[in-house]
């Protein structure tokens, strides 16, 4: 397990307290031992909105529910559940020191309003964080009367944290069009905040944005199943009322800094006509492209807290940059000396191994770059801006999100009782060399390079290198 120091570094990076950064850290490796159990790996399908988080995208918002959906209905047992979790616990203890007690451990089974099966669980855990009195939990939504409509995928776990097993994390999660078609239809449905947020954060990705009739029918399935209408703006107009109220109360405590509602509110009209009416619309270019051809630089996307483990200067700012990015807020830059508001772009490498941010100064409209190292404050403002260019800062990608073709949708849907099963062709993990920048492919999560040649030739001693991505 890893020490409290660590959950306060990796707290101070993100902008969130101490006690949401020790919940994720759990929940990697409660997902770590799900996976690692014959009989929930082989059945159990991550979704929802911590399956964002830890499967597609670091950058996100955090969460403090794990959701499944069983393809074996037999598992919806609280005397299974509780024997198997009592294994999980102790595979998890062996490896880490984290504490899952038995004894308050709880399992509900209960009928949904669709009249299936469902249950709640409550996991209490003792992590790295000291503190009296009752313990943290987490909660666990598990259903087995869902509609899959693609083959679930293999997806790495992001775990930003020193103790990541060598060979990774792995889940089996709904597809990457699937999960964002559960988002659009549960903001149809349930009119909750988080829904929202998730649905315009994912279509603001739009590098990763999927074919929108592809996402449009797993849509129309997904209502049809649950006997709901497609949502659309006008329908959600009706919710915003209570979209408003609980957007303090229900996201404040994931974000470092909540956007203001209405620059999510405001994206819906334009998603909706993304989706029924896609248009072939050009992508902004680059920030780069504004100024001037940087040959000597390339796109960086560092995993959570890669910087710092190098030990970079001001790498405590670069998790601030990219949340205000990929949210489209300003910020108030405090930079050799002087303080000035920017939109922040892209972050790059240079070949000297210097990291650059690249953003526009709001009060001239001007483009200009920043050296990391020579930040010396970072403040997120709730000032919104509309990008110009492609926002570049999408962090910790954790691996590629290949599109998925129409004839893997499965004919009249995929019942859950049936056994998913995971495709992929495995990650490869990118590690960069600190000196010389070299990159290498590996298998598993090995860090330790041995002395190697450089790109232009020079010797290079091994040591270990630090985590960049995952690709398949």
């Amino acid at each position: 397990m890893i020490d409290f120091a660590e959950i306060q570094a990796t707290s101070t990076d993100l902008g969130l307290s101490p006690e949401v950064v020790e919940k994720d850290y759990v929940l990697g490796w409660l997902l770590a031992g799900i996976y690692a159990h014959p009989a929930l790996s082989a059945s159990w399908v991550f979704k929802g909105g911590t399956c964002l988080k830890k499967c597609y995208f670091e950058t996100y918002r955090f969460s403090e529910d794990l959701d499944f959906t069983l393809t074996d209905a037999t598992h919806l047992n609280t005397d299974f559940l509780r024997a198997a979790f009592a294994e999980v616990s102790a595979w998890i203890y062996e490896r880490t020191g984290i504490q899952i007690p038995a004894e308050p451990l709880r399992f509900d089974v209960y009928k949904n309003p669709r009249g299936g099966d469902s249950c709640e669980g409550r996991v209490y855990y003792s992590g790295p964080r000291p503190r009296p009195g009752t313990l943290p939990r987490i909660k666990l939504d598990l259903t087995v009367d869902e509609l899959v409509t693609l083959p679930p995928v293999a997806r790495p776990v992001g775990h930003p944290y020193s103790d990541l097993p060598n060979d990774g994390i792995t889940a089996t999660c709904y597809a990457y069009e699937e999960v964002f078609g559960e988002k659009v239809r549960a903001l149809g449905e349930r009119a909750r905040p988080r829904d929202l947020y998730d649905v315009i954060n994912l279509f603001r990705h739009a590098e990763f944005r999927p074919a929108a009739a592809m996402l449009s029918e797993v849509l129309g399935r997904k209502c049809a199943y649950k006997k709901v209408p497609i949502p659309t703006f006008e329908s959600l107009q009706g919710k915003l009322e209570e979209l408003t109220a609980d957007w303090q109360h229900m996201l404040g405590h994931q974000l470092p800094v909540l956007p203001p509602f209405e620059s999510f509110w405001n994206a819906l009209p334009e998603f909706f006509v993304w989706l029924n009416e896609p248009a072939v619309e050009g992508a902004l270019p680059g920030v780069l492209a504004s100024i001037h051809a940087v040959d000597d630089e390339e796109l960086y996307r560092p995993a959570i807290g890669a910087l710092r483990r190098e030990g970079i200067s001001g790498s405590s700012f670069v998790e601030a940059i990219r949340f205000a990015g990929v949210n489209r807020l300003r910020v108030r830059l405090t930079y050799q000396g002087s303080v000035r508001t920017i939109e922040p772009y892209s972050l790059r490498r240079t070949r000297a191994g210097q990291i650059v941010m690249y953003a526009i100064k709001t009060e001239t409209r001007e483009v200009r770059s920043y050296r990391v190292d020579r930040i010396q404050n970072v403040e997120i403002t709730r000032e919104v801006f509309v990008p110009v260019y492609a926002v570049e800062l999408t962090a910790g990608e954790t691996g590629s999100i290949p599109p998925t073709s129409r004839s893997q949708l499965h004919v009249g849907g995929y019942a859950s009782t049936q056994r998913a099963r995971a495709h992929s062709s495995g990650p490869t993990y990118i590690y960069q060399c600190p000196m010389c920048q070299k990159k290498f492919r590996r298998k598993t999560h090995d860090s330790k390079l041995n002395p190697h040649k450089t790109e232009h030739g020079w010797a290079c001693s091994g040591r270990h290198g630090y985590f960049v991505e995952v690709v398949y």
